[in-house]
């Protein structure tokens, strides 16, 4: 799934939605941080009619498909990095912007939503920010809406460029972008380079979620980028260095009915190598048959990896005490067909995320072997549906 990632726009969608109609019908309206709390009671799913779905694999294609793919309903591009000082001193960060149409690209105000208002549009943008102060055991978290107009928010391919006001990632050379966010609390300024080829994921990056054709997304992701820059907590600044991940991923899908939430891997080991699967849970206990993933090889060479082929086992678990949720909190993931063992737990208990959807999305870190030899991992892991379920919530 996505990013990010399993399809975590499933998370806020019916909320950006809401946001969408209330701009649309509201120029004058700001984008902000303050949006949500008007917007909550509000919340409406809008229909899929008209919209592109992910149905061909081969389909991605470079540079065209960093950008913006407004055909189809959702869409996000994904940021997660393990860092740390000279000294060792270790934080985890996410950026997040989600892409959110009201209506297909026919109707309405035209391809762009651009009628008679620089204003005026039908792509809502909504991102989220986190940073993790491990030595402090401190979780900064934040979330913003805009609308794709007037320069608040947007995406573009060439050059490669996502913002929301001033939240951005944008390409600066070949194979090299400059992250920046800031908060009255924490900031980053990244800059990552990329080592591998984008890697593609499920059948040439057409990723399936379900058993319906077109429940399904566009998805790739960039591993392994070395990432130097600073970031900045509490006034103080660290220079920082480690590797960043990138998902992205667009589609027009849901969540079938059962489905209640996902928990998505995403692991950077110390050999070069990478491992991202998402594992789809029903309410039954079972798990979604579609539920996969991708090992990447130290040299950029992929594979596949069904659900059959991997174990979970829960070690540990953690209760939230904002909200008394209970997430898994330690894992043993044995991959017998490619001889891999890990085993892992958060860098700190608490990074659940509350803001306009309840989710658990933090850095971790993992130990063990592959072929024998002794690896170690760091990474994210995102885990939805442990506070309210996600059945029927609309992503890729």
């Amino acid at each position: 799934m996505m990013k990010r990632n399993l399809f975590l726009f499933l998370v806020i969608g019916l909320l950006v939605a809401v946001a969408a109609i209330v701009w649309w019908r509201a120029p004058e309206a700001t984008a902000g941080e303050g949006a949500q709390a008007s917007l909550l009671p509000m919340l409406s799913e809008t229909g899929t009619a008209g919209f592109a779905r992910a149905t061909e694999p081969g389909a991605i294609r470079f540079p065209r498909d960093l950008g913006p793919h407004e055909a189809y309903q959702t869409e996000w591009w994904y940021y997660t990095g393990n860092l740390e000082t000279e000294d060792g001193r270790a934080f985890g960060y996410q950026l997040t912007f989600f892409r959110r149409a009201l209506e297909p690209p026919t109707t309405g105000a035209g391809d762009n939503g651009a009628a008679e208002s620089d204003w005026r549009t039908n792509q809502v943008y909504l991102a989220h920010f986190t940073v993790s102060d491990v030595a402090n055991d401190d979780f900064y978290e934040r979330e913003r809406f805009a609308r794709g107009a007037a320069g608040l928010a947007g995406a573009q391919a060439d050059p490669y460029r996502v913002w929301l006001e001033d939240w951005s990632v944008e390409e600066v050379a070949p194979g090299r972008v400059h992250l920046v966010a800031e908060t009255d609390e924490v900031a980053l300024d990244l800059n990552l380079q990329r080592t591998l080829p984008p890697i593609l994921h499920g059948e040439e990056g057409l990723s399936q979620k379900g058993s319906e054709p077109g429940n399904a997304s566009y998805y790739y992701s960039i591993v392994q980028q070395e990432t130097a820059g600073v970031v900045t907590v509490g006034g103080r600044d660290y220079d920082v260095s480690g590797r960043s991940w990138k998902d992205h991923e667009y589609s027009t899908s849901a969540l079938e009915a059962g489905a209640v939430g996902w928990d998505w891997f995403s692991l950077q080991l110390d050999n070069g190598a990478a491992l991202m699967f998402f594992q789809i849970r029903r309410e039954d206990g079972s798990l979604q048959p579609q539920s996969s993933g991708t090992f990447v090889f130290p040299d950029g060479g992929t594979e596949h990896v069904e659900l059959a082929e991997w174990e979970v086992e829960v070690t540990e678990r953690w209760t939230s005490p904002a909200n008394g949720a209970t997430y898994p909190a330690g894992w043993i993931i044995r991959l017998p067909s490619l001889d891999l063992v890990l085993e892992g737990e958060p860098l700190m208990a608490d990074q659940e995320l509350n803001v306009s959807t309840v989710y658990w999305e933090g850095t971790v870190q993992f130990s063990g072997t592959w072929r024998g030899e002794p690896v170690q991992a760091t990474g994210y892991i995102e885990m939805t549906g442990y506070y309210e379920t996600m059945e029927g919530r609309l992503g890729g």
